[in-house]
């Protein structure tokens, strides 16, 4: 019976561990979810911040002429 007493107490103590690391990569899990959303964020600024620069007025090398000594 003793044993079976040290069976349990060994796996209460293995649960409560389990549920220890499972509170602690559910934060970490929230924290990134919450960085994850903040780079989306950035990156739509960004991207509307370029989309809104103005064209170049550079011809694009396709446009360029060749150099004289060709």
């Amino acid at each position: 019976m003793e044993q079976l007493a040290q069976r349990v107490e060994d796996l209460e103590m293995k649960l409560a561990f389990q549920e220890s690391t499972i509170d602690v990569l559910d934060q970490q899990v929230i924290k990134l979810n919450d960085l994850l959303a903040e780079q989306q964020h950035q990156l739509r600024v960004l991207i509307s911040k370029l989309q809104s620069v103005e064209p170049s007025n550079m011809a694009t090398q396709a446009e360029e002429t060749p150099p004289p000594h060709y």
